[in-house]
């Protein structure tokens, strides 16, 4: 079949839209009807180059969709509602097998390779070239053939906007507090970076009932936004951000998130967390980058310094419990959304995310 969707053919950009030729789903894979798809830095960061991936790519991870049709062996069927997550976990590996799906082997290795699961490649441009997938997903399309694996079931009534954002914002971010730092009632928690990941940190702590919240970014209207979505103190990013957060948390916050993606951050929330404390990185670093941290204090003090993919969660089944709490009113997720665009205004989208004006905006397919 044939359907448009947003291509990236060199480093730098832009997207282009274009007319490609879809293949049929082959066994345990879907065709799925794309309704909307989130911005995110883990695409703008393939854009500008910080993340190499195999080009022309169909870029988009954090999509929700409807099924079209079901290839043989697959667990969906037809006007079934998906969210698509980053990780085609295979199920079957040793990681998957000790339930840690984010760091699926066979997932990892199609999502380096730019393939499905499979190994294959659905895509076909007009010229004859296959565009890779983009981690399984490539969402920035009206129609996209994923593996089962990356899909979870959810209600038909959940809008396909905000269910797009449990696919990457929601799971890493909530994930990252739920799981990864364990947020504990009581305890004082802070999140440096305040994009949708970040701000689904802050609404996770909230949920887990931390007691202290601060909500640390460069960017004064992200700082407002997370005031009110339930973070109870603010701190400007910048060289004293370190003694803002000891002095506002008494000596350092007992559970830090850092989703920035920026090693000198990644410093700086080691720093504020407090003795016993944990620190959890989120975001994806340029691979040259390095850290350096105290050795000392690791010890004397027992800090823990964690890493934390997909936030550590499984997807089937902590998709269908994030979308629970947004029912009751415990995770209000749509407050993360910053604006809607159609797919020809994708690229204005990616310069609004680049310049720290949106936060999440939705590709929404017409």
């Amino acid at each position: 079949m044939k359907t448009r969707g947003a291509v990236l053919t060199g480093v730098g950009g832009p997207l282009e839209i274009v007319e490609l030729e879809l293949d049929p789903p082959g066994p345990g894979e879907l065709l799925v009807r794309v309704h909307a798809t989130g911005l995110c830095h883990s695409d703008l960061s393939v854009i500008d180059g910080s993340r190499i991936r195999p080009l022309p790519m169909v870029l988009g991870h954090e999509a929700a969709g409807e099924v079209v049709e079901a290839g043989p062996n697959a667990e969906f069927e037809a006007g079934d509602h998906v969210v698509l997550s980053f990780v085609p976990a295979c199920g079957a590996c040793r990681r998957c097998a000790s339930g840690r799906q984010a760091l699926c082997e066979p997932g990892a290795a199609a999502n380096r390779d730019g393939t499905l699961l499979s190994g294959q490649r659905r895509w076909t441009l007009p010229d004859g070239t296959r565009p890779h997938h983009h981690l399984g997903v490539s969402g920035f399309a009206e129609y996209t053939v994923i593996s089962g694996r990356s899909a979870t079931r959810v209600p038909k009534d959940l809008p396909f906007d905000v269910a797009a954002l449990f696919g990457c914002a929601v799971l890493t971010g909530a994930g990252a507090a739920f799981y990864s730092a364990e947020v504990r009632p009581g305890e004082k928690v802070a999140v440096f970076g305040l994009g949708g990941v970040g701000l689904a940190a802050v609404l996770a702590a909230v949920t887990a009932g931390a007691t202290q919240v601060v909500a640390v970014d460069v960017v004064e209207h992200k700082r407002k936004l997370a005031l009110t979505l339930g973070a109870t103190h603010e701190a400007a990013g910048g060289p004293d951000v370190v003694a803002q957060v000891r002095d506002l948390t008494g000596g350092g916050a007992d559970k830090v998130i850092d989703t920035t993606g920026v090693a000198a951050v990644l410093e700086q929330a080691y720093a504020a967390t407090a003795v016993g404390g944990t620190t959890v990185t989120v975001g994806l670093p340029h691979p040259d980058r390095t850290v350096s941290l105290p050795a000392l204090n690791l010890v004397a003090e027992e800090r823990t310094l964690k890493g934390s993919y997909l936030g550590s969660c499984v997807p089937r089944r902590d998709v269908p419990r994030f979308v629970d709490l947004y029912r009751a009113g415990r995770l209000p997720v749509d407050g993360l959304l910053s604006g809607r665009l159609g797919l020809d205004e994708i690229n204005e989208g990616f310069a609004k995310l680049a310049s720290g004006e949106a936060v999440r905006q939705v590709v929404v397919m017409r």
